[in-house]
């Protein structure tokens, strides 16, 4: 009699600590706007874009025919969209950009000795 009355304690006290647990607030999927953090396909490191590798890369750009008229230094919408398009030719992402592999494909990657010629583009 005794066991029995205990399992019927037991599950009144379970069957009221349950809610308890379904009550348990829910993440939001937005984080709190004073985080800063973005996720790091989604960045956009070239805001800001120092004017001299701007001009580094807008003249190899043009050079490789994916650009038309002279370096700006500045890295415009016109800048951005050649360099999407020279990935998108060598079958890169384009969401990052530049891509390390097509800064080096241009010849601007680091201490690169013999600069390769990146694929044409087609007319």
């Amino acid at each position: 009699m005794r066991v029995a009355s205990l399992k019927i304690v037991l599950s009144a006290l379970l069957l009221a600590a349950a809610p308890c647990f379904a009550l348990a607030p829910v993440k939001s999927a937005t984080p709190p706007a004073n985080l800063k953090h973005t996720h790091p396909a989604t960045r956009q490191p070239t805001q800001g874009m120092d004017p001299a590798r701007a001009t580094q890369i807008q003249t190899a750009l043009i050079k490789a025919g994916y650009l038309t008229g002279e370096p700006t230094g500045t890295w415009d919408a016109e800048s951005i969209a050649a360099m999407q398009k020279l990935q998108s030719d060598n079958g890169w992402q384009t969401k990052i950009i530049p891509d390390s592999r097509a800064l080096i494909l241009l010849g601007l990657g680091p201490q690169q000795d013999t600069p390769t010629t990146p694929t044409a583009r087609p007319q």
